[in-house]
């Protein structure tokens, strides 16, 4: 009998991206700690919170396959995350305007029963476009992306702010890489096909 399958996570984003697997799942949000420990690496910081997730729901989720996600935005070193307000979103975008960002994301799928966990980090790279204030300040208005990492919404209008993309799986900027959870399924003994 196959494990059920848990999202951990309460993002729509993850969700969206998960269902295009076509299995069933559940979400369950972890209410975990996602401050980043003193001199922790960007990676380091999101495979930890990705395990840190799937752990919260393991302690009361038996028999399940637990997924867990983090992702951060890394431009010369500094970890940005999500804005949360209008003046953060706009100096994210102007520092980022004609630069590249490191997107990390921490995969994690544990077996609760087992404990045991298959855990990467997964890094997608965006070349942003040169970009004018005026056109920072047109995007906000009408996406107001304050809620992702990076400040923009790459499904959404934020793909305009690029001038290309990097990485082996454009599901991971969104943050759930597919590609990867495929084969960590498929090591847990679950054909996705």
């Amino acid at each position: 009998m196959m494990n059920k399958l848990i999202l951990a996570s309460s993002s729509v984003y993850r969700r969206a991206l998960l269902d295009k697997l076509q299995l069933p799942y559940e979400c369950i949000s972890p209410d975990i700690d996602e401050a980043a420990h003193p001199g922790e690496s960007a990676e380091n910081l999101v495979r930890r919170l990705a395990l840190d997730k799937a752990r919260a729901v393991a302690k009361t989720t038996p028999n399940a396959l637990i997924i867990g996600s983090d992702q951060v935005a890394v431009l010369d070193g500094d970890i940005i995350g999500k804005p949360l307000t209008h003046d953060r979103a706009f100096a994210q975008l102007r520092r980022a305007s004609g630069r590249s960002v490191r997107f990390i994301t921490g995969l994690c799928l544990l077996n609760s029963n087992s404990q045991h966990s298959q855990i990467d980090a997964i890094d997608f790279y965006v070349h942003f476009r040169r970009l004018s204030e005026q056109q920072i300040e047109h995007y906000l208005q009408r996406e107001q992306p304050y809620h992702c990492a990076g400040s923009f919404k790459a499904e959404g209008l934020g793909i305009a702010l690029f001038e290309r993309l990097e990485g082996d799986d454009p599901n991971s900027l969104i943050g759930l890489p597919l590609i990867r959870l495929v084969r960590m399924l498929e090591n847990a003994g679950v054909q996705v096909l």
